[in-house]
């Protein structure tokens, strides 16, 4: 088993990236430590962040009985947005977290505590990420850029909630899942009951996946006072997250089936059997989980992509219905 507290890596590899990922073998030296900054190595967090962007698509789609081409291009602008927009918000989430990742041995090679890049450095890049970012989003409609602009306000908050919450994970799920209600508005035009019902489902499934991996950093958490829900829940953690899991089916399959109440009983079934089949896969990683096996919750955590995108098919193959 892989511990987290293992020694970091001399190539100042990050202790969660993925292993062989194309930024520590095949990068050029001068831009690594930029793409570290913006979590290139660790695209999970990437897929996390895009996917309730595609189900807010896909189930807008749904709702209005046709895929567009702007719908093809809203996707490929959510799916370049991701990327910088994570990007962007883990460089001010390094910023602020500064002086803790330099306390904890899975962070303390970060770009910044390791002094790859100076803050001023990291100010700019994310500048960079966010600017273009911004020229995606103006391609939408006007009521999708005020929902993109209205986004920073979570993204802002969130890397302070540890400082003042036992649940941080509930800030993490506004900003995460935003892109449910901006992509269900670039597709419809405006905001509906659907989008707002998927978009509290995604919160609960950030609660979720993110307890299970805060529990790699439970007791560095301890040592320097950061708060979570893994720390807050302790022992009772199996409990919460069977909690959330029936969260997220019941929400996801709600609005799944409001999108689809004007469309065949064929597309209604598979719609609301989306959620139903991801909650298999979120069931099975409760079977697994185990608060003490790092490596095996961080398995978990990863493994969440495949659980996001079991609701995507079926909502797409909804809309082929």
């Amino acid at each position: 088993m892989t511990d987290h507290h293992a020694t970091p890596e001399p190539t100042g590899q990050v202790a969660d990236a993925v292993r062989g990922n194309w930024v520590d073998h095949r990068a050029p030296a001068r831009p690594r430590p930029y793409l570290r900054l913006s979590r290139i190595d660790r695209p999970i967090g990437t897929w996390l962040l895009l996917l309730p962007c595609w189900w807010g698509l896909a189930l807008g789609s749904l709702s209005k009985g046709a895929f567009t081409l702007h719908d093809l291009w809203i996707g490929i602008g959510c799916g370049i947005g991701a990327v910088l927009m994570r990007g962007a918000g883990c460089t001010w989430n390094d910023i602020t977290d500064r002086d803790i990742d330099g306390s904890v041995s899975r962070t303390a090679l970060r770009p910044i505590p390791s002094g790859a890049v100076s803050v001023k450095q990291a100010l700019g890049w994310m500048a960079v990420q966010a600017l273009v970012a911004l020229a995606i989003l103006l391609t939408f409609n006007t009521n999708a850029i005020l929902l993109g602009l209205l986004s920073l306000l979570p993204v802002a908050i969130y890397p302070f909630a540890k400082r003042f919450t036992w649940w941080p994970q509930i800030f993490l799920g506004l900003a995460f899942n935003w892109g449910a209600l901006l992509a269900w508005t670039a597709t419809t035009g405006s905001l509906a009951w659907p989008a707002f019902v998927l978009y509290l489902g995604g919160i609960f499934w950030t609660l979720f996946y993110d307890t299970i991996y805060a529990h790699q950093d439970a007791e560095d958490d301890a040592l320097i006072g950061v708060k979570s829900t893994a720390r807050l829940f302790g022992d009772s953690s199996p409990r919460w997250l069977r909690g959330f899991l029936m969260g997220t089916v019941l929400l996801v399959g709600f609005a799944a089936l409001l999108a689809a109440l004007e469309r065949s009983v064929l597309s209604l079934v598979l719609a609301s059997g989306g959620a139903w089949a991801m909650g298999w896969h979120l069931a099975w990683q409760l079977t697994r989980f185990d608060p003490d096996d790092n490596a095996l919750l961080l398995r978990l955590f990863r493994s969440n992509r495949d659980a996001g995108l079991i609701p995507l098919l079926f909502f797409a193959a909804a809309g082929l219905a």
